[in-house]
């Protein structure tokens, strides 16, 4: 099942969001319903919180007030995004299963009063979530407003207690099949850490100093298995039920501790939450970033954006609002990148609760408010680019992501904490798209051979498969830009020994790592072709690569900085420090002309994006957004969709959408 038949069903691409009548009474149903029909909206994502009203007591189910308002969506033209509450157990639920809050890794058992108390591990837990998705399944299955399900909301908490303990041991005996494999994969001959026997092993709580690394690195991915687990759970019980596609929201980039990877293959349909987290051309570069990841999950199909705030953008402790224009813009880049449709939380901003202050589709103003009337020139053009849906988005160059080595990136005692994981990914996806390149996300272990140049920006940790798929990428034409820190230990945490990286790569980028050396806070370095590396240097040896440029001062003066080394038919290259933002897009801009690879609609200048989307039988379409503050011309002329008529440039603040070779 994919976004196809959830485009058949809505009869174009989605628009819409997280509906919660519950919270209004019947005159605000009322003035929904019209105002639905105004803004054009197609998908109500509902019942997400709802699992105290659904379930007052434990066993015994009240559905009557979600059958009218399905009945009600459904004669109002809206179709149905069903979830299951399963995020926000209800108070009774707390009080008969006291065992099943989460607990920290201080020790510390929360309780009730918020959302995503439960333990994800509980027996207790997992029980009730299967029986009301059953429950929920059953009796809306086959309802006509159905069009998609929607487990769970932002699978996110995380475990330390009992009940997690033994399920991690579980976990862990499948894995290692003997504790002679589990120590000698963790190390444990060091601090006197070998285990015994299976009962021994804790979660990594809070302890006096640093935790194992080996053992923090298994319990996040056997925190992840566990989400997608308990996921897949609810999932076959809705599809015991219902034909109809199950799916769960994903957050970007790092706030679950989730294999997405994983999980993108376990969903019909792939869908994200985004929320911008800098303003400005930041919060569009921002949205490209999500949205290629989203896609790259997905497989390079389509996928569905199923939140975003109208005037929700996080920076360091504050919410902004949206600038004028952003909300079309941030939706149209979304759906650039391969969406089916721009979705928000939610249709109507809460008078009280916790999220009360949450930007919505009718905020407390009401319709009469900038944010509504955006909102409904938003949902027409959405419902303009129905002929969008289904197409994709192919890019020919890959940014490298895999959680192992996000999650090794995040242990104790490593030689810097500005080592970031998801920084350095944003860093190398920003290159990109200022260059006006759309990327791809992939796997160290796929296959690359579709991309001109791959970036691999953080790969602490790779795995030997890894390390010679990308020694097999090079040699057989690619172009790798490999960078510092990487490839120095492989998929147990084992340090890689006779210098980084891994043997395999190091005979593709021609050079050894002898010795990493951090830079202090604050201190620049300055390389021989003038740039500079900030956080970062190390001890390079030049095995058959030519030095492009060199470090210039202390003990690494003339020593390699970054290197350049033909291997077979292709091109590895190593930077061993972090460069300054603009000599990093001034590299990567350099990789790119190398390899042939430019903007989509070459011409146009800096803050204006173009993505293109493609259908069968060779349909284009190219999405040009204008994040500028004056209009600017178009390339070559064009048919917009939004208009219906023929452009010559795109407005200020303003979009196009191009059907090439118009009329179809």
């Amino acid at each position: 099942m994919t976004t196809r038949r959830l485009a058949e069903q809505l009869g174009g691409l989605a628009f819409g969001g997280d509906y919660n009548p519950e919270q209004w009474d019947e005159q605000v149903w009322k003035e929904d319903d019209e105002l639905m029909r105004e803004a054009r909206v197609n998908l109500a994502t509902v019942g997400v919180f709802s699992w105290a009203l659904l379930e007052p007591e434990e066993g015994r189910y009240d559905f009557e007030w979600l059958d009218a308002q399905l009945d009600r969506l459904h004669a109002n033209g809206v179709h149905v995004d069903l979830a299951t509450p399963t995020a926000s157990p209800p108070p009774w639920f707390t009080l008969a299963h006291p065992d099943s809050m989460p607990v920290t890794p201080d020790g510390t058992r929360l309780v009730h009063g918020s959302r995503d108390t439960y333990c994800i591990s509980a027996p207790a837990y997992r029980t009730a979530a299967r029986r009301i998705a059953s429950a929920l399944a059953e009796r809306y299955g086959d309802h006509p407003a159905l069009a998609l399900w929607h487990v769970h909301n932002e699978y996110v908490t995380l475990c330390w207690c009992d009940h997690t303990a033994a399920a991690f041991r579980v976990w862990l005996r499948a894995r290692y099949g003997s504790l002679d494999a589990l120590n000698e994969s963790w190390g444990t001959a060091f601090w006197s850490q070998r285990y015994g026997s299976w009962e021994q092993i804790l979660p990594p709580r809070a302890t006096q100093w640093h935790r194992n690394p080996g053992l923090t690195l298994d319990f996040s991915r056997f925190s992840s298995d566990e989400v997608i687990a308990a996921y897949s759970e609810q999932r076959d019980a809705i599809r015991a039920h219902s034909d109809r596609p199950v799916t769960t929201n994903m957050m970007q980039p790092g706030y679950q501790n989730i294999d997405l990877w994983a999980l993108g293959r376990e969903v019909d349909v792939v869908a994200i939450d985004h929320y911008p987290d800098r303003p400005g051309l930041g919060a569009a570069a921002d949205v490209a970033f999500a949205a290629d990841r989203a896609r790259s999950f997905a497989g390079g199909g389509p996928w569905l954006l199923m939140e975003q705030g109208t005037s929700t953008v996080y920076e360091q402790g504050r919410t902004l609002a949206k600038e004028p224009g952003e909300i079309l813009r941030h939706s149209l880049g979304h759906i650039a990148r391969g969406s089916d449709g721009a979705l928000f939380f939610q249709w109507r901003q809460s008078k009280a609760g916790a999220e009360q202050w949450h930007s919505a589709m009718v905020p407390h103003a009401g319709p009469d408010s900038r944010v509504f009337g955006e909102v409904t020139a938003t949902g027409a053009a959405v419902a303009r680019l129905a002929e969008l849906a289904g197409s994709t988005v192919t890019a020919d160059v890959a940014v490298l992501h895999d959680s192992d080595a996000w999650w090794a990136l995040n242990s104790d005692g490593l030689p810097s904490s500005e080592l970031d994981y998801h920084s350095a990914l944003r860093s190398a996806h920003r290159a990109l798209w200022d260059a006006g390149v759309v990327a791809d996300f992939a796997h160290p272990e796929e296959d690359l051979s579709r991309y001109r140049l791959v970036l691999a920006p953080a790969l602490f940790l790779l795995s030997d498969t890894g390390a010679e798929n990308l020694r097999r990428y090079v040699e057989s034409g690619g172009t790798l830009l490999f960078q510092h820190f990487g490839g120095v230990v492989d998929d147990r945490m084992h340090a890689r020994l006779g210098g980084y990286p891994a043997a395999p790569l190091r005979e593709a980028l021609g050079i050894s790592v002898e010795e990493y050396r951090p830079l202090r806070r604050d201190e620049r370095i300055a390389l021989s072709d003038g740039s500079h590396g900030t956080a970062w240097s190390e001890s390079v040896r030049a095995q058959g690569a030519e030095t492009v440029a060199a470090y210039t001062h202390g003990m690494l003066a003339g020593s390699p900085a970054l290197t350049r080394h033909g291997f077979g038919e292709g091109h590895g290259w190593y930077l061993s420090t972090r460069l300054d933002d603009a000599d990093y897009a001034a590299l990567v801009a350099r990789l790119l002309d190398s390899v042939g690879v430019g903007p989509v609609l070459p011409g146009l200048p800096s803050g204006v994006e173009a993505v293109t989307r493609q259908g069968e039988h060779g349909r284009r379409w190219h999405v040009v957004l204008n994040h500028r503050a004056e209009p600017v011309s178009l390339p070559v002329p064009g048919h917009d969709l939004l208009t219906a008529g023929p452009v010559e440039e795109v407005p200020a603040g303003g979009c196009v959408v191009l059907r090439e070779g118009h009329p179809l």
